[in-house]
């Protein structure tokens, strides 16, 4: 049975991001754009008792994603501010805001460009980075419609079969 995570806003990178030292304001200048997105998460681990190094092994339960459309960076409010409602059927079963994602979604963004930096390896222009969760991960079974509605980004939504 998968479950339906509203995650942080994806982010679109223009410019490389190299650490040490990488900062919520370095992630904002290196960013172009950012879109609403609700990635699906399902598992391989029987009904769901699942540990870290399951979640490892089954890389991350992540089975797909769905972006809604891009916004510029620069047309986009402070991304700690935008408010989301996870919406099942339409009932609202969560809410969250970006600060729910390391205080600001950049800040989420900035931990593996300054981890990465030991590996010589960088955060490259056209990645799009998923910071991490706004929201719950309620389960979902088939026939239900799943809507992440963001102030001022939008909507993005998916019925399963």
């Amino acid at each position: 049975m998968p479950a339906a995570r509203r995650v942080g806003d994806l982010l679109r990178l223009a410019r490389p991001l190299r650490g040490p030292g990488i900062t919520v304001e370095d992630v904002l200048a290196a960013t172009d754009a950012v879109a609403p997105a609700l990635e699906i998460v399902d598992g391989r681990i029987r009904d769901w008792k699942i540990t870290l190094v399951d979640t490892v092994a089954d890389n991350a339960s992540s089975a797909g994603l769905l972006c809604g459309p891009w916004t510029p960076l620069t047309d986009a409010p402070d991304l700690s501010t935008v408010l989301v409602d996870l919406v099942v059927d339409g009932e609202r079963v969560a809410s969250g805001s970006g600060k729910e994602v390391l205080g600001h979604p950049a800040a989420a963004v900035a931990w593996p460009a300054n981890t990465l930096a030991p590996f010589d390896t960088a955060l490259e222009p056209g990645h799009v980075v998923l910071p991490g969760a706004m929201t719950t991960a309620p389960f979902v079974s088939a026939g239900q419609k799943i809507e992440a509605r963001f102030t001022a980004l939008g909507p993005v939504s998916v019925t399963f079969t």
